[in-house]
């Protein structure tokens, strides 16, 4: 029954926001180094991060071999800066030794072997891993964020206090396939602009009537 709902969920979002179509691959590599930066801070402030970063640092050969002292202040205002700047760092040298270049093959790899080699590097997560798969390769997996996990919980998609690691394995399963990349962005975008962490809009959900979070609001 959840799986149908997830489908009913989709096709009411879909009806609202549309359907965002994949634009096509993109450098897994930009794009694992763009998820790091995205960790635990907002759209606009990693992507002001991405961009100072490859503005002092044109080349990834450049990045890899800054002082990380220098790659952290590029990146500053993204927050935790000096971690995710060690992690950068350790993903393009990784990179360099593992493919003798500044590339990630996951593309030509199958969707587990590809988990299993992002989510052995440090700092990288299964949501991390899932977002190059499906961003950069299209590849039919979905990413859990916190917006997505918050609104499939008051929808009674994932049970209170679901872990992350588990959030990922029930939502992977109840996804329609093909609906992997719109569900997701529709999700984050309805997480955002009414189903806030804090004061949701109720009264103007489309989901109101599969909501079942006990503080939800009237329509």
């Amino acid at each position: 029954m959840t799986r149908d709902k997830l489908l009913r969920i989709s096709r009411t979002l879909e009806g609202v926001y549309g359907v965002p179509r994949w634009a096509g691959p993109r450098d897994p590599l930009e794009i694992l180094v763009r998820a790091i930066l995205s960790q635990n801070t907002n759209d606009i402030n990693s992507g002001r991060a991405y961009r100072n970063l490859r503005e002092r640092f044109p080349t990834w050969e450049d990045v890899a071999e800054a002082p990380v002292e220098e790659v952290a202040e590029a990146i500053r205002v993204g927050g935790l800066s000096g971690i995710k700047a060690g992690r950068i760092q350790g993903v393009l040298r990784w990179a360099r030794g593992k493919f003798g270049g500044f590339r990630l093959p996951v593309r030509e790899m199958d969707v587990d072997k590809a988990m299993a080699l992002l989510c052995g590097l440090e700092g990288v997560g299964i949501k991390t891993a899932s977002v190059v798969l499906l961003f950069a390769c299209g590849r039919d997996v979905f990413p859990v964020d916190t917006h997505i996990h918050r609104v499939c919980t008051r929808l009674g998609l994932l049970p209170p206090r679901t872990s992350p690691e588990e959030a990922h394995r029930t939502l992977g399963e109840m996804v329609p396939e093909g609906k992997s990349y719109p569900l997701h962005l529709n999700l984050i975008h309805f997480g955002r602009e009414i189903c806030h962490a804090q004061r949701p809009e109720c009264g103007r959900c489309p989901l109101w009537d599969k909501c079942i979070w006990e503080g939800k609001g009237e329509k």
